[in-house]
């Protein structure tokens, strides 16, 4: 069975953010890490080369894949910043719809940046996020 490649590693998070050549990216990074540092209780920890994650959980698929998660993780990429939550449909819908400017795939959320959307809509959905994982 293949191994996970998105695994906490000891990289240091403010080096990675120092890193983000987009000064709004990077201060928004900063944000971003301050509500699920909040939402969650847990420090920042690097997980892969470029997601930023909060806590852990363990997974285990029906096919016998298993593996440990980020409860919540973002990644200031260079075209968006990327917000990995756990919502089920249901909910993704709801606080979306109240979201802001955004773009979604199956299990990610991307916005350019946090002045495009409602803050407390995103804090909002850090909480549900860390709810339903916990």
């Amino acid at each position: 069975m293949a191994k996970n490649k998105t695994t906490e590693t000891k990289s240091s998070v403010k080096d990675f953010i120092s890193k983000v050549e987009n000064e709004t990216k990077r201060d928004d990074s900063y944000q971003i890490i301050k509500i699920m540092k909040e939402a969650t209780g847990f420090e920042p920890k690097m997980w892969g080369p470029s997601i930023i994650g909060f806590g852990s959980y363990h997974y285990k698929y029906e096919s016998g894949r298993e593996g440990d998660m980020p409860v919540v993780a973002f990644s200031p990429r260079k075209p968006e910043i990327v917000l990995y939550l756990s919502l089920n449909e249901a909910q993704r819908e709801k606080l979306l719809k109240k979201f802001g400017k955004h773009k979604t795939s199956k299990g990610c959320i991307y916005i350019k940046k946090l002045e495009d959307i409602d803050i407390a809509v995103l804090k909002e959905m850090v909480a549900v996020s860390v709810k339903n994982k916990t």
